[in-house]
C-alpha cells in the first residue's frame, strides 16, 4: 500500500512540476520571439501578432518541448534503480 501512495504523491508532484517547467519554457520562447520582432520590426501589429503565433506553433513541435516529459522519466527511472539496488 506505501508503493501505491509513493507512485500516486510522486505522479501528483511530477505533474505539477511538469505544468510549471512547460509554462515557464513557453513564457521565455515568446518573450525571445517578441524580443526578436522588436529589434528588426517588419510590419504593423497584425504582423507581430501573426509572427509570434508561428513562432510558438514551431516551439510545440520541437524537441524542446518533447524534453520536458523527462520530467517523468528520469525521477523513475532514478526511483526504479534505487529500489532494484536495494533489494
Amino acid at each position: 500500500m506505501q508503493f501505491v501512495r509513493l507512485v500516486g504523491f510522486g505522479f501528483v508532484i511530477m505533474t505539477v512540476v511538469y505544468l510549471c517547467v512547460s509554462l515557464y519554457s513557453r513564457s521565455v520562447r515568446r518573450e525571445k520571439l517578441e524580443d526578436r520582432w522588436d529589434a528588426d520590426p517588419q510590419g504593423d501589429a497584425g504582423a507581430r501578432r501573426q509572427f509570434i503565433e508561428n513562432g510558438m506553433a514551431e516551439y510545440e513541435s520541437s524537441l524542446r518541448k518533447r524534453l520536458i516529459l523527462l520530467v517523468y522519466v528520469v525521477p523513475a527511472a532514478v526511483i526504479s534503480t534505487i529500489i532494484y539496488i536495494i533489494n
